[in-house]
């Protein structure tokens, strides 16, 4: 059964495919694959448009994603409580809250490391844990 969308989330996803249309380089590219890891992850994840970026929820905010000048960035907004074994995240470590991924030009994305931190996100977010 394919999935549901309301006529927000068909705006958000097309500001988002606006977002991605207008970096004509490299970060487009990797924002385009990380959003389709993010869809693969976890198949139910709203996309939304806020801040003028696009924001992936279930059951509260998941992650958002970014293009920088040098660098493409998915904030995890609950990323201290959860678990990284793969040690993914490299930014915002001091963060009371939120911990990024920062992914550079020629970085390798460990697909099944982020698809599981994805659903790891998700989870939370739908726990007796969520604060």
């Amino acid at each position: 059964m394919a999935k549901k969308t309301s006529a927000g989330d068909a705006k958000a996803s097309k500001l988002i495919d606006k977002m991605i249309a207008d970096l004509d380089d490299w970060r487009g590219h990797l924002l385009t694959r990380l959003r389709k890891l993010m869809l693969e992850a976890a198949p139910d994840i709203v996309e939304e448009w806020k801040w003028n970026t696009a924001v992936w929820t279930s059951n509260g905010m998941v992650c958002a994603g970014g293009a920088f000048k040098g660098h493409v960035k998915l904030n995890f907004f609950k990323g201290a409580a959860l678990k990284d074994p793969k040690g993914l995240f490299n930014a915002g470590l001091d963060a009371k809250a939120t911990r990024a991924i920062d992914f550079n030009e020629r970085d390798k994305i460990d697909e099944p490391g982020l698809k599981t931190l994805i659903r790891e996100a998700v989870t939370y977010n739908s726990s007796s844990k969520k604060k």
